[in-house]
């Protein structure tokens, strides 16, 4: 990008970026991001889209909160930071790797930060450490391009889905228009985005909008997007990395597969020697060393779509036909399922996937094509869902459009040994808050101040309220001192009605372990 080019300066995207966050209306939103979009220039467009989501267009770029705070300087008076600045900047920073990089890093944060004024560096430290939390969700930013290109969003969702990046399907939104995107195609060997799942409380629920579906175990593994083209084979994760040489086994079970062209959704997952499904984590742990790893902790994959089978593209094609396809490829790599529209049939089907050691079931319609980076209808995911009562033990100062709150929480289960301190904490959210709620909390929080941490960031409080914690379960954890975490927390409601003594002890959260849960 050469210097006469980078003609949008970075307050902009801070001014919008506040009046974005200050609105919840989405159509509002949209307006104001089209604004911005039609007047970036086209070298501006990738690295400009990548700052609005928050998400630079070099991914990460090994900047913390504990780098940014490090670095000190007075902020400008006068806005001279443009997009492309920015851009340069991250770039240097992707760069600074090895010995001596963080002192790098260091260098090139002061160099540049600056020249920023007080608004761009609120909006640039959110971006660097991933916190830019104004409700510009890729979404939004996604509709907002269709707006300023003037094409129909559809297309530009489908364009996202195909490259599995939204700078570049914008730029080619607004230089080549609808023609343009019409034109993109899945490709093997590119990751497109994973279709997503929105949530019902049960099959009953589910059914009443899906109709007779396809009722599936809902594994508890790592999602993976496998692509073929004859020897060469692609291992993608939800995040779209490459991951094929961490990942053999499921490498020789793609090429064994009866197709030259193929890509295909589905999960790993590790199984213990009585062939129980291992934990999450234990997954997790397993999905980066697979190779050195005995037999019995080699991930297994699991397919439940194809998105295409050696020349036929099956996007479009309702389930039930991608479906019979993929049966035909994988065989035994297929996830249990069921067709059904009777709830007490697929009720059935939940239980036996509970009885397994699983999270649940995805109710998927029979009918419906495969929406990548979309959370529609038609696949709904069911599981249990379990709430305890804990205390705060502490809270943390909000960021972005939480700025002024305290926000996230620090949760605490009852220890049951008289000896030790009276709660251990479990884990951590900010999840389910209202505005009325941070509000609410924020002032109780700190009428029962006891301390602060050294950096003032995080306020101790009096453990004396308790709050109603809804969770998917635990898992093992050496992080807090009660051995296990919270999974996917978030907030029910206070419950004044509760007295920190009859809050869950350590022993009812360790209940929830998969261990504990399926015997």
């Amino acid at each position: 990008m050469s210097e006469n080019e980078r003609v949008m300066e970075l307050s902009r995207l801070a001014e919008t970026s506040r009046a974005v966050s200050s609105t919840r209306s989405r159509s509002a939103k949209i307006a104001l991001l089209a604004d911005l979009i039609r007047d970036l220039d086209p070298p501006e467009v990738e690295p400009g889209i990548g700052l609005i989501v928050g998400s630079p267009r070099q991914g990460k770029i090994g900047v913390g909160w504990a780098t940014v705070a490090s670095v000190a300087f007075e902020p400008a008076e006068r806005s001279s930071l443009t997009v492309g600045d920015v851009d340069t900047l991250f770039e240097d920073l992707a760069r600074a790797v090895g010995p001596g990089s963080t002192g790098r890093r260091k260098e090139l944060l002061s160099t540049t930060l600056c020249r920023a004024t007080d608004g761009e560096l609120e909006f640039l430290r959110s971006v660097l450490v991933g916190e830019l939390r104004q409700g510009a969700l890729a979404g939004v930013v996604s509709d907002a391009v269709a707006v300023a290109a003037g094409v129909p969003k559809d297309l530009v969702r489908r364009a996202v889905m195909l490259r599995g990046d939204l700078g570049s399907a914008a730029l080619t939104a607004l230089i080549d228009g609808a023609a343009g995107l019409e034109a993109v195609r899945l490709r093997v060997g590119r990751a497109i985005d994973p279709m997503l799942a929105s949530t019902a409380a049960d099959p009953a629920e589910a059914l009443l909008s899906t109709g007779t579906s396809l009722v599936e175990w809902k594994l508890d593994g790592a999602r993976i997007q496998v692509h073929r083209d004859d020897d060469d084979v692609w291992v993608f994760t939800r995040n779209l990395n490459d991951v094929a040489n961490r990942l053999p086994h499921v490498v020789s079970v793609v090429r064994a597969m009866p197709a030259r062209q193929l890509v295909l959704d589905g999960e790993v997952m590790g199984f213990n020697d009585a062939g129980a499904p291992h934990a999450f984590q234990d997954t997790m742990s397993t999905f980066g060393t697979e190779m050195d790893r005995p037999d019995n902790m080699v991930l297994r994959p699991f397919f439940f779509d194809a998105m295409l089978i050696n020349d036929q593209d099956l996007l479009d094609e309702p389930l039930s036909i991608r479906r019979a396809a993929m049966l035909d490829v994988v065989g035994p790599h297929s996830i249990p399922a069921i067709e059904t529209s009777d709830p007490i049939v697929a009720q059935q089907h939940l239980d036996a996937a509970i009885a397994a050691g699983h999270e649940g079931v995805m109710i998927k319609s029979l009918h419906g094509a495969y929406e990548a980076g979309r959370r529609g209808k038609s696949w709904q995911k069911i599981k249990p869902v379990y709430t305890l009562d804990l205390v705060v033990l502490a809270a943390e100062w909000g960021h972005g459009r939480r700025q002024g709150w305290l926000s996230n929480l620090h949760l605490g289960a009852r220890n049951a040994d008289p000896d030790g301190p009276p709660f251990l904490m479990v884990g951590k959210t900010f999840k389910g808050l209202t505005d009325d709620l941070l509000e609410w909390q924020t002032a109780a929080f700190l009428e029962r101040e006891i301390s602060r941490s050294s950096s003032g960031h995080t306020v101790h409080v009096n453990p004396d309220l308790v709050v109603e914690i809804a969770v998917d379960g635990v898992q093992k954890s050496t992080r807090y001192p009660g051995g296990v975490a919270l999974r996917f927390a978030r907030v029910r409601g206070y419950r004044p009605d509760r007295a920190p003594e009859s809050a869950d002890s350590i022993d009812n959260v360790r209940l929830l372990l998969p261990g504990a849960r399926f015997g």
